[in-house]
């Protein structure tokens, strides 16, 4: 409930910023994307199992396994083989993720200056990738195995990466200071 209050008033300091703009066009975050790879799914269903539960853990809700569509010989890889795990989170659950991973996951890493602004797509999307999942509050350190990295997509309707960026920005999205 205070998740959607956040929300809108987000929205309503971007209304300020764009006042001759639509409430509805403005742009929002519809939706974060979490993938996380396992490698070694393949020789071990302990190391599946484990994944799922860290990612299961992170995100708040089950993951979907992700299986290859073909085989490729040079990556030795045969069809319908596990290869990642991955969480789309929307409305109440993405912003308390949103919450969590700039509040405390980013600041926890290693010599964080900030996230580089450079990191959007042509639609204005944001990929980071944190390279241990042992960051996140809920990971019990006693039973992590192998490190792994988590990819994070924060997909945005917007028009450009500018109004992207503002958007990230009021949110408290930690970018690195320019000079």
């Amino acid at each position: 409930m205070a998740l959607n209050i956040f929300a809108k008033q987000i929205a309503e300091d971007l209304q300020k910023k764009f006042p001759k703009r639509n409430i509805n066009s403005l742009p929002k975050l519809n939706k974060v994307v979490l993938n996380y790879r396992v490698a070694e799914s393949r020789e071990s269903q302990e190391a599946l199992a484990a994944a799922e539960t860290e990612i299961m853990a992170i995100a708040g809700q089950k993951p979907m396994l992700c299986k290859s569509k073909k085989a490729i010989s040079a990556f030795k890889l045969r069809q319908g083989e596990p290869l990642a795990y991955k969480v789309t989170l929307r409305s109440n659950r993405m912003y308390h993720f949103i919450q969590k991973l700039f509040n405390l996951v980013l600041p926890r890493l290693r010599d964080f200056k900030g996230m580089s602004a450079s990191a959007f797509d042509d639609a204005g999307n944001y990929n980071l990738v944190i390279k241990d999942q042992t960051y996140f509050p809920e990971i019990n350190l006693d039973k992590v195995s192998k490190i792994r990295s988590v990819q994070v997509t924060l997909n945005i309707s917007a028009t450009s990466k500018e109004e992207s960026k503002m958007l990230l920005s009021a949110l408290g999205f930690p970018f690195e200071k320019t000079n």
